[in-house]
């Protein structure tokens, strides 16, 4: 069997090297030009530890580094979310790869959303997709960096977690796995921390989407929060839930959080267990 090892030439050594000594994660080429001194050369090199396995491409001109830690063969970066999170910065994973690192979810999405305060086209790197939503810079928060296998990845927190699933269902496996990803909150996740942050978001129709979801999954709020979160609503706001068009056995209209639910409550709930209905309950 034919091992595939991550050797070194003098000039790559160097290169390697410096940035070792220098603990970066991610680099420039700008900075490879600026060791080597000659960008024909750095060029050259940079082609080089791309194909060696010591450089993982995340965007032109921008690399992530695979330290000798990784070993001598070249089996390339596996660290899908720190990949991702390093495309640009400041930028975070979020939604339904988020929801499945909290463990709100038992999914493995194959394919990464991160939030950007800026257009990025979609990218495929080391093999996985990722997608870059812009998001409004009142709603670019409630993000830390995690350790993962010793890379820095930034990543949602719980809370902010939940909230954007709940904006953007369409970044988070759609209705249905949003109301499991809610369940999956309940004993993790504090209703006021929930309350604050989609507050700071500034959307009615998120507003009521997290309301009615909560009360779906037999979430039980603190009467104060709850009524905080309603108060928060319009009493003439309407929106939709689901699917554009309502059809025989939805939910229909629910009063509570006005708001129209375009699915049948055996549709969203069958992603969410028994068991932890009964312990949200």
């Amino acid at each position: 069997m034919e091992v595939n090892l991550r050797t070194l030439g003098p000039n790559e050594a160097q290169v390697v090297l410096s940035l070792r000594l220098q603990s970066q994660n991610v680099v420039q080429a700008a900075e490879i030009i600026d060791i080597l001194g000659s960008e024909p050369k750095a060029r050259k090199v940079i082609r080089n530890l791309v194909r060696k396995g010591w450089l993982s491409r995340l965007k032109p001109g921008r690399y992530m580094f695979l330290p000798p830690e990784h070993g001598p063969e070249n089996l390339g970066e596996n660290n899908v979310l720190a990949l991702a999170s390093a495309v640009i910065r400041p930028s975070y994973v979020g939604w339904w790869r988020a929801a499945s690192f909290h463990g709100f979810t038992t999914q493995k999405p194959m394919s990464v959303a991160v939030a950007s305060l800026r257009q990025v086209p979609t990218q495929v790197v080391e093999g996985t997709k990722i997608r870059f939503v812009k998001v409004a810079e009142r709603k670019f928060f409630g993000f830390v960096t995690y350790q993962l296998h010793g890379r820095e990845v930034s990543i949602s927190m719980p809370a902010k977690t939940v909230v954007d699933c709940a904006d953007r269902t369409e970044l988070a496996g759609g209705p249905a796995e949003v109301a499991r990803i809610v369940a999956g909150a309940v004993s993790s996740v504090e209703p006021r921390e929930l309350l604050t942050a989609a507050l700071t978001m500034r959307s009615k129709a998120l507003l009521q989407r997290l309301g009615f979801l909560a009360d779906l999954v037999n979430w039980h709020w603190p009467a104060e929060v709850r009524n905080e979160l309603r108060a928060a609503i319009p009493k003439s706001q309407r929106s939709v839930f689901g699917a554009a068009e309502r059809r025989a056995g939805d939910i229909g209209y629910v009063s509570d959080w006005g708001l129209f639910v375009n699915m049948t409550a055996k549709d969203l709930l069958a992603d969410v267990s028994r068991a932890r209905l009964k312990r949200s309950s």
